[in-house]
Formats: structure tokens, sequence, C-alpha cells
């Protein structure tokens, strides 16, 4: 058996009344406040990051396919479904990658009421669209039909757009549609959304996008541009260069004259990964202090325990103990009071954030935050690098700090009161 641990455990951190010593009490509590602020700050970033992506990603192609040409002149360059869908199906690599192809056609409009109106951007989507996400928003109404050609002129839009206009399902809307020159169309709104992400719910109204093919006389195979959905999203990069390879092959093969472009939700979507990308730095500067808090504990708790068994270690030395040896026993013994820490910590940081996700208790501004509540993520992963983190800077905080055994001499200690 360890000789040093089987004395640690021997001992005690409470003094010779039995008696908590109240520094150590104040370390134990500055401890486990530490852990409590470490464990909510990586469960909220983590959270907002989880929230923020899902939302981009459902809302934004996986991989967006666009004219090279697009932005040449005034008018939108154009994609051909077919083109691009014959091409995905015609690879056996990356086919099985794909989770839907899609036809979409952005164009901008002015909704207007007798009282009011509004600039948006009318976004026309086919069958392959994947309406699971919006479906799950709506908050009045249903999500257009878009395959069904009696609903042609439905559309959806936000409560952003629904409460400014005074709107709500079942009203008609004219939609002024200006290019060259103005077209008007009458649309019936078939639902209401709200997805808390200002930048798509005060710029988007969705509907079929047989009405932008109609207003544009475009046939029904062009669009703006092609969503392609994957199955995984961890390698968007790299399946983005695959998929514009693909199709760069694809059109030298046919002698095509169409130049795609592949962009990635990350490269469409820059700044909203930016802020995210700033919460990482905001959760290392907070792990940071409150690991740099736990270290001046520690070494305020190693000291006390020191002082308040400075005879003990003078009886030690007279034992003929070396300072390594004594330093071990007090390492082991100061291990004690991280170790509850860690559990006392744990237990409430873990209980706190359980509480929030699943009662919602602090609330946000959507506007500023895009969601309406601090979202939360709980790792087991990082939970337990977390805590291991936080037991090898102890332990070499401890390391540090026992130094100062080595200066205590039993001849002083013995008069020591």
């Amino acid at each position: 058996m360890n000789h040093e641990l089987y004395i640690a455990r021997r001992m005690t951190l409470n003094d010779q009344n039995h008696q908590g010593s109240p520094s150590l009490t104040v370390a134990l509590v500055g401890i486990v406040l530490a852990v409590i602020v470490m464990i909510l700050s990586v469960a909220i970033v983590m959270g907002f990051k989880g929230e923020i992506t899902g939302k981009i990603m459902n809302l934004d192609a996986h991989l967006k396919v666009s004219n090279a040409a697009l932005g040449i002149d005034n008018n939108y360059a154009t994609v051909g479904l077919m083109e691009v869908r014959d091409a995905i199906a015609g690879d056996s690599a990356f086919a099985p990658l794909v989770k839907n192809v899609s036809l979409i056609a952005d164009k901008s409009a002015i909704l207007k009421t007798d009282d009011d109106f509004m600039g948006i951007i009318m976004r026309g989507v086919d069958g392959g669209y994947d309406f699971d996400y919006l479906n799950s928003k709506m908050i009045d109404g249903t999500v257009p039909a878009v395959n069904d050609t009696s609903s042609s002129n439905t559309i959806i839009i936000s409560k952003t757009v629904a409460n400014r206009l005074k709107l709500h399902a079942g009203d008609k809307v004219m939609t002024y549609f200006i290019d060259d020159k103005i077209k008007v169309r009458r649309l019936t709104i078939s639902g209401v959304f709200e997805t808390d992400l200002e930048a798509f719910d005060n710029a988007y109204i969705v509907g079929n996008i047989g009405i932008v093919q109609d207003v544009n006389s475009w046939n029904g195979d062009t669009g703006t541009q092609i969503a392609v959905n994957l199955n995984d999203t961890r390698h968007l990069d790299q399946d983005a260069y695959s998929l514009y390879s693909l199709l760069a092959e694809n059109t030298v093969k046919h002698e095509s004259q169409n130049l795609f472009y592949v962009t990635t939700t990350q490269q469409n979507n820059l700044a909203f990964f930016a802020w995210l990308d700033m919460l990482d730095m905001n959760v290392v500067i907070i792990l940071t202090l409150m690991m740099v808090v736990a270290a001046f504990t520690l070494i305020s708790a190693m000291l006390m325990i020191v002082l308040e068994r400075i005879r003990v270690i003078g009886n030690f030395k007279a034992l003929g103990a070396t300072n390594g040896t004594i330093r071990r026993i007090f390492i082991y013994l100061t291990g004690k009071l991280i170790l509850k820490a860690l559990v006392i910590g744990n237990i409430i940081g873990i209980g706190l954030a359980l509480l929030q996700k699943y009662a919602h208790i602090v609330r946000l501004d959507p506007d500023s935050y895009y969601m309406p509540y601090v979202p939360i993520h709980l790792s087991v992963p990082a939970l337990l690098m977390l805590n291991v983190g936080i037991i090898i800077v102890s332990y070499l905080t401890l390391l540090g700090a026992s130094h100062i055994i080595s200066t205590i001499k039993p001849t002083a200690t013995m008069r020591f009161e």
C-alpha cells in the first residue's frame, strides 16, 4: 500500500476540536463556485452554438449551387435543376451523401396592405424542399402545399411581417415584383412562422417556386440556386469541393456552357459563424479566469492546512520522513478538498443546467440573441474533459504550493504553538 496515501486517509481536514476550519470552508466554496461557473459557461456556449447552427442549417442549404455568372448584370443568373440533379444521381460516390436536392428561386418584392407596405424576398421552392423545420416553427396555419397546383399562390410569412402588416393566416396580400416592369400577384397566406432568426424572419416569405417562375417567365426547371442537403454535415468543405469537381467534369463531358459555383452554409452566413467563434474565445477567457481563481484558492487552502498541522510536519521530519514524502501526504490530504468541491460543484452546476434546459427560467430577447431563452447543451465528453482539466491544474498547483514544507525545520516546529 502507498503509505503516504494511507496516512493522508487517516488524517482529517478538521481541527483538533473536530471543527471545520473557516478558511477551508471559504476555499471549498470558492472552488465549488468556480466549478459551477465553468460547467454553466461550457453548457451555455455549446447550447448557443448548437441552436444557432441548427437554425442556419435548417433554413439555408448545406451546399448551394449557383450560376458562376451571378451578379454580372442586374438580372439573376439562373441554374437548371435537371443538369445538376442528373450529375449528382450519376455519381455513385457522391449520391449516397445527399439527403435531398431542391430548386429555389429568390426575387425581391413588396408586400402591400391598405395601411402599410414592406420590402421582402420571395423565396420560391419546389417539391424537393424540406419543410420539416419551418413546419415545427408554425404558430398559425400550415406550410404551403408546393406540390399542389391548386395552392400555387399560397405563401407563409414570419410573425414579424404579420405583426407589421397586421396579417393573419387566410388573409390575401398584394405582392409587387419589380423588374423591368411591375408585376402584381394576389397571394394567400397559408400560415405564419417564427424562427427567431431575425435575418430570415425579417427578409423572407416562402411559397411555390411557380410564382417566381411565372413572374420571370421561366420554365419549370429554372431557379436562382439549387439547395443540396447532406446526411452528414461534418465535412462540408470537402463535400463542396467534391460537388464542384463533379459539376465541372459534367460540364466538360456534355460540352455544356453552364458554369457552377458551390458554397457551404458557413460561407453563406459568415457573420453568424464569426459570432459563434467569438463565443468560443469568451469561454476560453472565462475558463482561464476560473482556473486562476481555483488555483489561488487551492494555494490558500494548502497554506492553511500546512499551518494548522505544522507540528505534525515537524514530527514527521523528526522521525526521518523526507520532504517529498510529507509533500505527497499533504497533496493527498488537500485532494480530499478538491474531490469534495468537484462533487458538489458538478451536482449544483449540472442541476442548474438541467433546470434551465427544461424549465427555461432565464429568458432572452429574441431580437438580440435569436432565441427566447438561454439554451443549454450538456455533453458528457465535455464535462469529463472539464473535470479532468480541473484535477490536472489542481495537482500542478498543489505540487508548487507544497514546496513550503521543505522550508519548515523540525527544531522550529517543536516550539510552534
